[in-house]
């Protein structure tokens, strides 16, 4: 709802837009020429949202907002990290029949005061659109109300003549309304006039001046062109180039019936008398001038004034001025000529589905198959575009509603997955929501990921909450990839209790003896492990393992470092930590002077062949423009866990960071977090001989909590 707000906001001011420009060059001509290009614009205007709608989409692309950059020369950051939690507004536990919503209730889960804000621009969008509405259809149910109380006006025989000397057709009614009323035209299918009571008093000049005012609007169809100039304006009540335009669109609707009234012969200086006593001593009825035009509005008074005595004005080239079809067929023109304007779509791929997804959601949704859509959303949420991973993965779990039921196990596992999207994007408390409400609908190996993230986030607050549900990831696949962490974790819990040595012990055996060998689970128990065993004493223990788990890390993290340039590396089998609590000391240093290890490259004279030069013999160092922090992860920071990671890289031609290996690793996700930081890194590239070369670094990242 609030992309198509912002499509018809924006479509809307270009057209108003437009026909400022249109109205200033027709300055020098008719008035009902400048209400022409002001009847089409709200046309237009009223007719984009229909027409979006309806018509099929013609995509633009347009470029990314760039994100601001710490442009200088910064070689050196400290930063400080605090050990304690980031605070979490506390929240009672949801009952399982809440927890459990279906699948079309989940843009709406998050409670309101945490609604994002565009939620409130639209709700106010639409709040205000509806008021102005309201007015109008109150101005018009109280007009019906004065038209079905009118009586008729006697001398009708001359007010047909006059009516037929305008030519026009069709009957209207002459009404008489309520005493020092304002006279008004109204009705647009059964037109009508209403005169005040007491104008059977007023003189035939005045009665016949004022009766072809109003009859001009009938003959122009001005009351049509009111109402869609007024709903027009409903929709773009908040801008106030709509108001101005508005404002232009009355002035321009009078001074054309005016123009018309002294192109049927009355003089300029009578009619501008008249014209000044009606607005003197009469006045519209409250509540009806919305919906109807009143004769004389005292706030455009002097212009008409001026207007009617300028002999210079430029009136209607024709005696009697356009007819009642013009304006209608200049609002048709202007739809038709909107139409290719409203169906064009912004594609801007940070948000919404793009185009090229339409048919692969229509397959998954015709097959049933949520899969489909959850590869793809893996694909975007890789490239960071979390907004299409996130409509992609709801759309899938409405199908694992479809096909098993919103209370089945495929249902919570789809609500863990969009959980992990909501943990990547560093959105942590809408993260712990998806797998709060994955957990209700019951213990089972497809909630086991989104047991032992809650039990992480529960560690330093509620330790026996903590550890319950540690257990529970345990008890609810034993033998699955998270009872490793969950064991670690209970053995991390019981290592500092008195006592809690041999216990601690034998939870980070089970741990490894579940885990996979060489997988990262099992690396970060190795590390905590060997933690364990040098606080205990058992020094030489502790290096065999330390050793075993870098050597794993570094495999794993040099994997993920060669992922980055194709393979998807948004996972569901790690636990990725918030973005924004800690951020490490980072430090720009020149290459290692050792040719192998990690993958340092040769010599200093390296290069041919596109390989990367170090710096010296000619070549510049590259010189850091922009960069992003790495983060601490959840996992390294509730165990306490800190170290350096060193990286080596190769600053490319294009100014980024290219074949990046883990030279000394760190473990539990912390080599990882280095790697996503560095990637997005933004260099002025080193030169050679004036041409920008690769030149290797490294990069030295300090992991440190306060």
């Amino acid at each position: 709802m609030f992309a198509i707000l912002i499509g018809i906001s924006l479509k809307s001011a270009a057209i108003l837009a437009v026909a400022w420009l249109v109205a200033l060059l027709l300055r020098g001509r008719s008035a009902a020429a400048r209400h022409l290009v002001w009847t089409s614009a709200a046309a237009a205007i009223l007719a984009l949202p229909l027409l979006s709608a309806a018509l099929p989409s013609w995509r633009v692309a347009v470029p990314q907002a760039l994100g601001p950059a710490n442009v200088g020369l910064v070689f050196r950051v400290f930063v400080t990290a605090r050990d304690e939690a980031a605070p979490v507004p506390a929240a009672g536990a949801p009952g399982r029949a809440a927890l459990a919503a279906p699948a079309s209730s989940l843009t709406g889960s998050r409670t309101l005061w945490r609604s994002d804000w565009r939620l409130w621009v639209t709700a106010l969008w639409i709040f205000g659109a509806a008021a102005v509405l309201l007015q109008m259809l109150v101005a018009c149910l109280r007009l019906h109300r004065i038209r079905a109380r009118a009586r008729r006006w006697q001398d009708a025989e001359s007010f047909r003549a006059l009516s037929a000397s305008l030519g026009i057709a069709g009957p209207v009614a002459l009404l008489e309304s309520a005493p020092a009323s304002m006279p008004m035209a109204a009705g647009v299918l059964r037109p009508a006039i209403f005169l005040p009571a007491d104008a059977i008093d007023w003189t035939e000049e005045r009665r016949r001046i004022v009766l072809l005012h109003e009859l001009a609007h009938v003959r122009r169809g001005d009351v049509a062109a009111h109402l869609i100039a007024r709903a027009a304006l409903s929709l773009n009540w908040w801008n106030p180039l709509a108001w101005l335009a508005w404002r232009e669109f009355l002035k321009e609707s009078e001074r054309a019936a005016d123009d018309l009234v002294l192109a049927a012969g009355a003089r300029p200086s009578d009619y501008a008398g008249h014209l000044l006593e009606v607005a003197r001593s009469l006045q519209s009825p409250a509540g009806a001038a919305w919906a109807a035009l009143a004769m004389a509005r005292p706030a455009q008074l002097e212009g008409r004034l001026r207007a009617i005595l300028d002999s210079r004005v430029r009136r209607h080239g024709a005696p009697l001025g356009p007819g009642r079809a013009t304006p209608l067929a200049a609002a048709l023109a202007a739809v038709l000529l909107v139409a290719p304007f409203a169906a064009v779509r912004a594609q801007d791929q940070s948000s919404g589905v793009p185009p090229e997804l339409d048919a692969t959601i229509a397959i998954a949704n015709s097959q049933k198959n949520h899969e489909i859509l959850e590869r793809a959303a893996s694909a975007y949420a890789f490239r960071q575009k979390y907004d299409v991973a996130q409509t992609l993965l709801e759309k899938a779990l409405a199908i694992r509603g479809e096909v098993s039921g919103t209370q089945s196990a495929a249902y919570a596992a789809g609500l863990v997955k969009i959980g992990d999207l909501e943990l990547a994007r560093n959105q942590r408390i809408e993260a712990k929501d998806f797998y709060t409400r994955a957990v209700a609908l019951g213990d089972r190996p497809e909630v086991a990921r989104a047991l032992v993230f809650l039990g992480t986030d529960a560690l330093r607050s509620q330790p026996d909450t903590a550890r319950d549900y540690f257990w529970r990831a345990v008890n609810s696949d034993s033998t699955g990839p998270q009872a490793g962490t969950a064991y670690t974790w209970l053995a991390e819990m019981r290592r500092s209790e008195p006592d809690g040595a041999p216990d601690a012990e034998s939870l980070y055996q089970r741990a490894l003896a579940v885990e996979k060998p060489g997988s990262e689970a099992s690396a970060n128990t190795m590390h905590l492990y060997a933690r364990f065993l040098t606080q205990q004493g058992r020094t030489s223990e502790a290096d065999v393992m330390e050793k075993q788990a870098r050597d794993s890390t570094q495999a794993n993290a040099n994997n993920f470092a060669r992922g980055l340039d194709g393979t998807v590396h948004f996972r569901a089998d790690t636990v990725v930590g918030p973005s924004g609590y800690q951020r490490p000391d980072t430090l720009l240093l020149p290459p290692l002077n050792s040719g192998g290890g990690g993958g340092v490259g040769a010599g200093a004279g390296a290069g041919a062949g596109g390989e990367a030069f170090r710096v010296g013999g000619g070549v510049s160092a590259p010189v850091l423009l922009s960069k992003v922090e790495p983060e601490y992860t959840e996992e390294a920071r509730a165990a306490k866990y800190q170290g350096t990671v060193l990286l080596y890289i190769e600053v490319g031609p294009d100014g980024h960071a290219h074949n990046m290996k883990v030279v000394r690793s760190l473990g539990l996700g912390l080599d990882q977090k280095a790697i996503e930081a560095v990637s997005k890194w933004n260099f002025k590239p080193g030169q050679k001989e004036g041409q920008p070369v690769a030149v290797k670094a490294t990069i030295e990242v300090n992991f440190r909590l306060q």
